[in-house]
């Protein structure tokens, strides 16, 4: 089966370097490695005879950079993934952006240096005293790297998270910039917006939880407009709330929703709508690479912190955490010095559509 013209354009751009420094790539065996995941994923093992029987789980304790086909010719194994399944390419391109998301996470935990005594040292004044200068200075280093990765984390994941359930759920994310859904107090400024389906005029936002603090009266109030926005611009608004914890301000923002003549579903009923709203194919995607995934960790989410051990130390770090240890091999690289890669110029390209 011959790709669509389009098919062809998105696979080169999934299959490039990313934006930023560390940006990643896909070469032919990754991508076999994930036709392969995909056949196994959907039973259509019996039809790729030339992939091996046994492959290392996506989520799996192997480093992301391992997993990997060699000797395999790509293309004909993507062409005849899309002749058993339709819209395998939809589920492709949502799990290359996720695993190349996870191949420049393991390089960033690689690369990102240590802070400098010009960033950390003056907040030290807030706890001097309370230890000395030599064990102040190494736990200030301590905090600034780990709120560093962290950062980046948050900064990479919202390259992901929304916009693959929307890809999914057959909608595209789209910035303020390229926003149909406009301000209701300035007409000529766009919102940005989790997922578009433009079939129904159905206009997502996606959140992994509610919290009781909001992030400022400024921004809750910014969350309390969207829906207004989306009605005014000829858009009914959807809330997708994963996690179903109640509290006042979830409740709030789902009666504003509703009032607007919105739709809000939280918790089992958010999922039971994405994977519903996906079709077969893709709810398949969010079941096994957003729902388990999410729902382990909210499951897992502890009352009391574990204990913690932190080594840097001869060209590696080690984290001991409940009984487990995580190992990262350490390059570091000095013009990472900000903490952040500068958002990609192709921020609005990487979901086919938007």
């Amino acid at each position: 089966m011959a790709l669509s013209k389009t098919q062809e354009a998105f696979l080169t751009k999934v299959r490039a370097v990313g934006g930023g420094e560390l940006g990643v790539s896909l070469d032919d065996s990754i991508c076999s490695y994930l036709v392969a995941v995909i056949a196994k994923d959907l039973n259509l093992t019996s039809d790729f005879p030339q992939l091996p029987k046994s492959i290392p789980p996506f989520f799996g304790k192997e480093h992301p950079t391992t997993l990997r086909l060699p000797k395999q010719n790509f293309l004909p194994l993507f062409e005849n993934l899309l002749s058993l399944r339709q819209d395998a390419d939809t589920y492709f391109y949502c799990l290359a952006i996720l695993h190349k998301a996870r191949l420049k996470y393991a390089r960033i935990l690689q690369a990102q240096p240590l802070p400098t005594i010009d960033q950390v040292g003056p907040r030290g004044l807030l706890q001097f005293g309370s230890l000395s200068p030599k064990a102040l200075a190494g736990f200030l280093y301590w905090r600034k790297w780990i709120f560093d990765i962290d950062n980046r984390a948050g900064q990479e994941t919202g390259y992901v998270f929304e916009p693959i359930i929307a890809h999914a759920i057959g909608g595209v994310a789209v910035s303020a910039r390229k926003s149909p859904v406009k301000r209701k107090s300035n007409r000529s400024e766009g919102r940005q917006v989790d997922c578009i389906r433009e079939n129904d005029k159905r206009a997502y936002e996606i959140k992994l939880r509610v919290t009781i603090a909001a992030s400022g009266q400024g921004r809750w109030q910014e969350e309390m407009e969207f829906p207004d926005d989306c009605k005014a611009s000829g858009y009914t608004p959807v809330l997708i709330v994963l996690d179903p914890t109640p509290n006042p301000k979830l409740t709030e923002l789902r009666m504003r929703f509703l009032e607007m003549k919105g739709e809000a579903y939280i918790g089992v009923d958010a999922w039971k709508h994405l994977e519903m709203t996906a079709g077969e194919t893709m709810a398949t995607f969010i079941q096994k690479y957003v729902h388990e995934p999410v729902q382990s960790l909210l499951k897992e989410a502890p009352e009391a912190l574990p204990d913690i051990h932190l080594v840097m130390k001869d060209g590696k770090l080690t984290i001991d955490i409940s009984g487990e240890t995580l190992v990262v091999q350490r390059d570091p690289v000095a013009e990472l010095d900000s903490g952040v890669d500068p958002l990609p110029s192709d921020v609005d390209d990487h979901i086919p559509g938007s």
